[in-house]
């Protein structure tokens, strides 16, 4: 029954409830200012003082001149050093010789007047004792004792007692840590879970069965039920890899007999327009069906392991393979700030790739020049490609890395592409939680602009 999420939740909720009500009902009797029943020792102690002072003030003629002075000088000479005695009358005068504290044991002997049970009662750093009953003249007088306190607490304590509030701030404060530990148990499982969505997220698709031990009945249903997601997903993704591969197949095998069967149309009728313009679409729709399949294979396929690589040593081979294909084309490339020894964690082979494709891209639609920028800021490595061709529509500059999208002009008909190449690219620079975008170029041209993550080296 506690294994369930709502009872374990009630249950705290109810017993930590419960534990507020209790201190502050239970605490302010802890306050030693409060009014305590005293022990039987100083009971005893009490009523023999007032049975000596009842035994001298027998002495005392009722109605004598000044009866009261004689009370207090025998009174004086029981009373220790710090102590001061009271008495009171049957018709409630008191006798003392401390008339300053005679406001206190007024107020005392309003909530402590039965003999029978003498009471004691902090005010400060002063305690008052009593009542303890002294007969004179067959008339019961009560006695009271006011002498430093023995058990003095701390204005701190005092001052948290005086203030409900306060205290109830103070409760709360105390019991902070134990909430948030059971806080923090019970969210415990919905972390693990968040950290596995995480890592589907990141395209990796391992089960997890911790998920189905830990955590109450509900945790260990989601866990069950997310391992099953991932099982599924898995067979979902088997059952495309197997559909592009077959699809790739039964392509690629009438498209070669197209093109055997072309071949063979011009060995027997030579050259003519017709011929030509069949050989050029089959050769097309077979580089189409290539990107295809590799756009599938980058998505699904995650037989490449994510690396850290340091920027220069990473695309130093991407670069020598640019400039040295701009010398045999007659264009000019150049990298005017080049690669840093940035860390990122990426996958090497698809990121190379993706950019050496922006820069072919930038070979295949610029005049004369392509300029390549390498910038390190705020945790990031910023690359740009730029070129002095006709460059994009403004309004297309957001849509060029959609499969199968052609711009206006039709720039990828007219140079054979198959308007997959840019969203490869994105697909790739994604998959390392980076992000591509194409902008007006400074060169007249189109600018496309890679962002990736930088990352601390982790041995």
């Amino acid at each position: 029954m506690f294994d369930r999420l709502t009872v374990r939740i009630f249950t705290i909720f109810l017993l930590t409830i419960a534990f507020f009500l209790a201190l502050i009902i239970l605490l302010p009797n802890l306050d030693s200012r409060n009014l305590t029943y005293i022990a039987n020792k100083e009971r005893e102690t009490g009523n023999e003082l007032a049975k000596q002072i009842e035994k001298d003030l027998s002495n005392v003629p009722k109605d004598s001149f000044r009866w009261w002075m004689r009370f207090i000088v025998v009174m004086d000479s029981y009373q220790k050093s710090g102590q001061f005695l009271f008495i009171v009358t049957p018709n409630g005068q008191y006798i003392t010789a401390d008339t300053k504290n005679i406001d206190l044991v007024k107020n005392f002997s309003e909530i402590s007047h039965n003999i029978s049970d003498p009471a004691k009662k902090i005010y400060d750093f002063q305690e008052i004792i009593g009542p303890f009953l002294v007969h004179y003249t067959d008339e019961p007088y009560q006695l009271y004792v006011l002498q430093p306190a023995s058990d003095v607490q701390s204005q701190f304590v005092s001052l948290i007692f005086d203030h409900p509030l306060l205290l109830l701030t103070l409760m709360m404060l105390i019991s902070s840590p134990f909430l948030l530990w059971l806080s923090w148990s019970i969210a415990k499982p919905a972390r693990r879970l968040k950290k596995a969505a995480d890592q589907v997220a990141k395209g990796n698709l391992q089960e997890w069965p911790e998920l189905e031990k830990i955590g109450s009945t509900e945790y260990k249903a989601t866990g069950a039920s997310f391992n099953h997601m991932l099982r599924e997903l898995k067979r979902m993704q088997e059952v495309q890899q197997r559909l592009f591969s077959d699809i790739s197949h039964e392509l690629r095998t009438p498209l070669t007999r197209l093109q055997l069967a072309t071949s063979l149309l011009r060995h027997k009728q030579g050259e003519s327009n017709e011929v030509i313009r069949i050989n050029n679409e089959a050769l097309k729709l077979d580089s189409m069906i290539g990107d295809l399949l590799s756009l599938a294979r980058q998505q699904y396929d995650n037989n490449e392991i994510r690396q850290f690589k340091k920027i220069n040593l990473l695309f130093k081979q991407v670069i020598e393979n640019a400039t040295f294909e701009a010398e045999q084309i007659g264009k000019k490339f150049l990298v005017t700030n080049p690669p840093t020894s940035h860390t990122i964690l990426c996958y090497p082979m698809a990121l190379c790739s993706a950019l050496e494709n922006v820069i072919r891209n930038a070979f295949r639609y610029s005049n004369h020049e392509i300029i390549v920028n390498f910038i390190a800021q705020q945790n990031q490595i910023i690359i740009s490609i730029d070129d002095d061709g006709i460059g994009v529509a403004d309004k297309e500059l957001e849509q060029i890395f959609r499969p199968f999208y052609r711009t206006s002009e039709a720039r990828d008909r007219q140079s054979g592409g198959t308007g997959l190449g840019l969203a490869i690219v994105a697909n790739a620079i994604m998959r390392d939680h980076g992000n591509v975008k194409a902008e007006k170029s400074h060169l007249g041209g189109l600018r496309i602009v890679i962002v990736l993550p930088i990352q601390k080296y982790k041995q």
